[in-house]
């Protein structure tokens, strides 16, 4: 369970750093004469995504502290982590590829790399289904 509360670690990381260039690229590149940032619907797409860090942010911190104090929890909760990070993993790296564009494939943006490691580590440990299957075993369901 370390090993997967490790990996679903690696996965916030990943695609908060995905997210935060993704930001840098929204601010830079222009269209029409104006920054693609300033458009309504990128906005959007940005803010789900945001909140959809913070819920991940909260589930690794929850998974993290409960392997550190050994709870009971810790394999439901790495469960959780991983279900939760591999899927938000996937949707995040997949919107931030397409704010950036055919160029976010190319090796000048780390986004694509980012997108590609994301799915490895995913499926690390077990999918997102093998874990939601687990914690709902876990949980009695």
């Amino acid at each position: 369970d370390a090993g997967r509360i490790g990996v679903s670690a690696e996965l916030m990381g990943l695609i908060q750093e995905a997210f935060d260039q993704t930001l840098v690229y929204l601010k830079e590149r222009t269209q029409f004469g104006e920054p693609i940032g300033s458009f309504q619907a990128l906005q959007h797409r940005a803010a789900e995504m945001f909140a959809e860090l913070e819920v991940c942010r909260s589930v690794v911190l929850d998974a993290l502290s409960a392997l550190e104090e050994r709870r009971n929890d810790v394999p439901s909760l790495a469960s959780l982590a991983k279900a939760r990070l591999s899927e938000a993993s996937k949707h995040i790296t997949n919107e931030c590829l397409q704010m950036h564009g055919g160029v976010g494939m190319t090796d000048e943006y780390d986004v694509g790399l980012f997108m590609k490691r994301a799915r490895v580590a995913a499926a690390t440990f077990g999918n997102a289904g093998f874990h939601r299957d687990r914690y709902a075993g876990l949980d009695g369901f």
